[in-house]
């Protein structure tokens, strides 16, 4: 009995004991994350192999990439079979003026790009007061109010209308000679130049990348070497970069790459060459030799870089195939010059004799077939749009350079031209490039309403898509992760962006989740306003703006400043630059 009595005792005791350790807990339904993407194949950014991992997203930013299956979230999307990498730098967009008129930018969200860089000469500030009224009157097909001065205030300008993409961007070098110096073909004054050093100054500290030059065009082609180091190291001061459409990317590509090099080397800057290529098929070898020459630049130390479009064809102007002599000044004396009988026939001359003094694409096209109308202004030219060049010279009967001068008069712009210049196999070669990344040379548009007057190159709607399923699945170019290292972090590292580029804990969400498999682009010179296919979502600041391949309306986009963002930045031009958060 005593024995049975203290086995008694023992049980409560052990039962109590029991009952004072609290029970394991059960898997959690309360949200840890507002997002978790689960299954996918991660690949973070930086080129290293993928891994299946879910990714934990708390309001802007990336919280957790690993096993996440116990967590919950407020919202929850299933990435099995599919890439899940961060969201795509377009290192060259001409976007604003599309986003001003439609801020979803759905040729490029629809391929995963969830940052637009502009500046290739010119940029959204600082303007003056006639630079504002010149740029309203010139707006074509896509027309918006221009109400600023500053160069931060023209890009808060644009995020506050409410856009899905960030935003970032140079300060254009012909924005700030036109502001000094206005379109003579002269060097600016001591003054001048200090002005527009201390006009780059106050954009870097209102969050430029650096300084953007288009030096093939007027009247960008009249600044000298020394301007654009003066510029450039003001950039470098905070920590900016130099990049250029360079003087020459046919005769003179090696040149003018030396140029480019000397400018970083002296300014002590990150040097970058918009859209690499040898244009014009005697240049075609060239490219060799500028890819050898970044590579020794780079052995020394020199941190020199490029980008490019993974087309044959470039897209700009009919200015392009006339001497920058005759465009000084300006649209209005460009055209009133063409009028003149004399000048008329010393240009026709100019334009039908190979140079190497400027870029003449007409010629470097090879034959007016290679050359593509595709944006006018003037209602009456219109129908002209798709026409070569040689289609409307035999439609009116005369040569094709008075053609093309004819058509500038007529249309009061410089008349949107696509050339078909570049070689296929040095297409292959380029993006095969470690040190290569990617842009679409291009706006983001939409096959509706005012886009539908023009018709872009096929890289507006391809570009990304293009990378990644012609030059890495079937053409086996680069691997996928490469790509998306060239996609992502290293046009980040090269910009000198704060938390972009990486899919790691502590990074924005900038999303894509895409089928490797299945990308691919659609636009073609004839049909270019067709959207690309294989990208399933897209997230930006951790806002979903791509479900299921449709844009969701959501315009989370945000002004991504560069290195030497200040807070209160004032500008001499405008003083109320944003304060947001990059």
């Amino acid at each position: 009995m005593r024995h049975a009595k203290w086995i008694a005792g023992f049980a409560a005791m052990l039962l109590a004991a029991c009952q004072s350790v609290p029970p394991a807990p059960p898997r959690s339904s309360a949200p840890v994350y507002d997002l978790i993407v689960r299954h996918g194949m991660v690949y973070d950014g930086t080129g290293a192999a993928p891994m299946r991992a879910d990714v934990g997203v708390r309001g802007a930013r990336i919280v957790a990439v690993g096993d996440l299956s116990q967590a919950r979230a407020a919202h929850e999307t299933d990435a099995l079979g599919l890439a899940v990498a961060p969201g795509f730098i377009n290192m060259l967009s001409w976007a604003p003026d599309a986003l001003f008129v439609d801020g979803r930018s759905m040729s490029d969200i629809k391929q995963g790009v969830t940052l637009e860089v502009f500046g290739e000469g010119e940029s959204l500030g600082p303007l003056t007061p006639t630079m504002r009224e010149t740029d309203q009157k010139q707006q074509g097909d896509l027309k918006h109010a221009i109400t600023w001065s500053g160069f931060g205030e023209g890009m808060q300008a644009l995020v506050a209308k409410g856009i899905s993409p960030n935003i970032a961007s140079f300060v254009g070098a012909t924005t700030l000679r036109i502001h000094e110096v206005g379109y003579a073909d002269r060097a600016p004054n001591t003054q001048e130049l200090a002005t527009m050093q201390a006009l780059t100054r106050t954009a870097m500290r209102e969050g430029a990348l650096g300084v953007g030059s288009s030096l093939i065009y007027a009247p960008a082609f009249y600044a000298k070497t020394d301007e654009l180091i003066a510029i450039a190291k003001a950039a470098g001061e905070f920590g900016g970069s130099y990049i250029s459409h360079m003087r020459s990317e046919g005769p003179r590509l090696l040149e003018s790459l030396d140029e480019l090099i000397r400018i970083a080397s002296e300014a002590g800057v990150h040097g970058e060459v918009y859209h690499f290529k040898a244009a014009g098929r005697d240049n075609w070898p060239k490219q060799a030799q500028a890819i050898a020459k970044i590579e020794r630049a780079r052995a020394r130390g020199l941190d020199i870089s490029a980008n490019m479009y993974v087309y044959t064809a470039g897209a700009t102007g009919l200015d392009a195939a006339m001497p920058p002599w005759v465009q000084e000044g300006g649209l209005d004396a460009w055209i009133a010059r063409l009028k003149d009988a004399k000048t008329r026939q010393r240009v026709i001359r100019e334009m039908n004799t190979p140079t190497d003094q400027w870029e003449n694409l007409r010629l470097a096209a090879g034959k007016p077939e290679n050359v593509l109308l595709v944006a006018f202004k003037n209602p009456k030219l219109k129908p002209l749009t798709g026409k070569t060049l040689a289609d409307v010279a035999k439609l009116r009967g005369k040569s094709p350079a008075e053609t093309a001068i004819d058509l500038v008069i007529e249309d009061g712009s410089r008349v949107g031209t696509v050339y078909f210049l570049m070689s296929e196999d040095n297409v292959k070669q380029a993006v095969a490039l470690p040190w290569m990344t990617f842009d679409s040379d291009e706006g983001s548009f939409a096959p509706e309403g005012a886009f539908l007057e023009s018709r872009p190159h096929p890289r507006a709607y391809g570009n990304f898509a293009r990378v990644l399923g012609k030059y890495v699945r079937e053409e086996k170019a680069a691997t996928l992760a490469d790509a998306i290292r060239r996609l992502t972090s290293l046009p980040a590292k090269n910009l000198k962006l704060r938390d972009r580029g990486e899919l790691k804990a502590g990074a924005f969400a900038d999303l894509v989740i895409f089928d490797p498999a299945t990308i691919a682009d659609h636009a073609t010179y004839d049909h270019p306003q067709q959207y690309a296919t294989g990208v399933r979502d897209v997230f930006v600041n951790g806002v979903q703006v791509l479900k299921n391949g449709e844009h969701t309306g959501a315009m989370p986009g945000q002004f991504v400043r560069g290195p030497g963002w200040q807070e209160n930045a004032t500008s001499p031009v405008a003083a109320n630059a944003s304060t947001m958060q990059p």
